[in-house]
């Protein structure tokens, strides 16, 4: 019996592309269901009950949810290829800090620079959010990827905000390319991998979807 796997995804999230570069990594067929988050649908609030969020997977009827967990889930359940977590211990144990280290840092500043509509607070996201980067492209040094020679879950994490680095290039007023030139160089090096090119929204589109989202909350 063939597995059952859907989606639950809005397409600007990028939490939630980070599910659609893993299932593309293995290789997997899957129904999408695009959540409009005004008017969460019932599967919806029947899947995810505690956050009411996406992304959600549902595997076989069972829902699992939060991205990188789901993306480990993937990585388990369907690891006859494109491992993305390491088999060493504390290797894995370290690429699971730097995605959660994505997770709490860069999220959060990004969001100070796009939703906020005070200076201050504007511009103390995107001190941290430009020190967050540093700190990712040293980590990297001169690996291809975070994995080292192999795409993995690190480069899952992250290679998801690369769509919207042109809006907080925009609302941040800066050049993440010249503050991290290698960063850049390796966001072009994942987008040339289908799994990640297929899977991540198209950076304007996304910029007029955060300018449109800021106009209904009255930021612009």
């Amino acid at each position: 019996m063939a597995d059952e796997i859907v989606l639950l995804s809005s397409w600007p999230s990028m939490f939630s592309m980070r599910v659609r570069v893993a299932l593309a990594e293995k290789g997997l067929k899957y129904e999408y269901r695009e959540e409009d988050l005004q008017n969460k649908s019932p599967l919806l609030l029947k899947m995810n009950p505690v956050h009411k969020k996406i992304p959600v997977l549902i595997h076989n009827g069972k829902p699992i949810c939060e991205s990188m967990i789901i993306v480990e889930y993937i990585d388990e359940v369907w690891n006859h290829k494109s491992p993305l977590l390491p088999t060493d211990p504390y290797q894995r144990a370290e690429a699971r800090f730097w995605a959660d280290y994505v997770d709490k840092k860069l999220s959060d500043n990004g969001r100070k620079m796009i939703w906020s509509n005070k200076g201050e607070e504007q511009e103390t996201g995107k001190k941290e959010f430009i020190e967050c980067l540093k700190l990712l492209e040293r980590e990297l040094g001169d690996n291809p990827y975070f994995g080292g020679e192999n795409f993995g879950f690190v480069d899952v994490s992250l290679v998801t905000f690369s769509c919207w680095f042109h809006t907080f290039e925009n609302y941040g007023n800066f050049s993440i390319e010249t503050e991290c030139p290698k960063l850049i160089a390796w966001t072009k090096r994942c987008l040339e991998k289908e799994s990640v090119s297929s899977s991540l929204a198209d950076p304007h589109k996304i910029h007029d979807f955060a300018s449109g989202v800021r106009k209904r909350l009255g930021i612009e």
